[in-house]
């Protein structure tokens, strides 16, 4: 994963079914309701895939998403040291590395303009 591809985006939706009915309308994506999570999420042909999650709700690493600002994920084979590379170059970490369970590890970053992003790491599988 050195070269950090894109591997996930989140749309923000004040209403996350309504939104995969929609685009699973307009542009055919193949929408599936996680049920474990509750976390509809979508597979765009050729492209990465993603999920959308609800504008305002609570969740337990208080991030907060707004309808302008999708959250793209970059993969990393080592969070801790990319955090560090980033706050180097003059980023900023805004979620230090976090597990989800049983999915992997994320966080999220600025970089110097105030973009937000996140990183990825899956979870072995096995």
């Amino acid at each position: 994963m050195s070269g950090h591809p894109i591997v996930h985006i989140e749309i923000p939706a004040t209403n996350t079914s309504a939104a995969g009915k929609f685009y699973n309308e307009v542009f055919g994506w193949n929408i599936q309701a996680d049920q474990e999570y509750g976390y509809i999420q979508f597979q765009s042909e050729g492209g990465p895939g993603g999920g959308f999650v609800e504008i305002g709700k609570e969740n337990p690493v208080n991030v907060q998403y707004k309808s302008d600002s999708l959250l793209v994920y970059l993969a990393s084979d080592d969070i801790a040291a990319t955090l560090a590379t980033i706050e180097a170059h003059g980023g900023k970490t805004v979620l230090p590395k976090t597990e989800i369970p049983h999915v992997g590890w994320w966080a999220i970053f600025t970089d110097p303009s105030g973009n937000r992003l996140a990183l990825f790491t899956p979870a072995p599988r096995g």
